[in-house]
């Protein structure tokens, strides 16, 4: 049974250490959704910057997906950095084909995953809560402590 992992992160890079140390759970465990949730600023894309790292995406190639709403990474499992900020209704996630990718088999990291109507099944939602100007609570659930630690 899983349950709440809060961790905090001191800086940007501890943010993204974090991040890398969940994308390496992801990749160990093949295929799963991360529903991503904070205010503007709070560190989504800093954390996708070290989940993409685990899958040896470069840092220079996640951005914060203003414009691009969907980017695809051909790694194995592939990978999908899905950002929902400029969606405002329910019909253009459908339009845009954000179920397919979500139950493609691959990795789905969902920011501004509250615009979904629903959370996907076995997802895990990782939400950042802003401390200071680099401290920052990450609140992980839907992996196992001891999994957690083991990684």
């Amino acid at each position: 049974m899983s349950h709440e992992l809060r961790i905090i992160a001191k800086s940007p890079s501890e943010t993204e250490g974090v991040g890398f140390k969940l994308g390496m759970f992801l990749k160990t465990h093949g295929r799963a959704t991360v529903c991503l949730y904070g205010d503007l600023g709070a560190g989504k894309t800093t954390l996708i910057r070290g989940i993409a790292s685990a899958f040896g995406i470069p840092e220079r190639d996640i951005g914060s997906a203003s414009f691009v709403i969907i980017a695809e990474y051909e790694t194995s499992p592939p990978f999908y950095h899905i950002d929902l900020y400029r969606i405002e209704r329910e019909d253009d996630i459908e339009e845009l084909g954000v179920w397919e990718y979500i139950n493609s088999g691959g990795i789905a990291v969902i920011e501004w995953a509250e615009r979904l109507s629903e959370i996907p099944e076995g997802a895990i939602t990782v939400k950042i809560n802003y401390i200071d100007e680099k401290s920052r609570e990450i609140i992980i659930e839907g992996i196992d402590e001891k999994d957690w630690n083991n990684m």
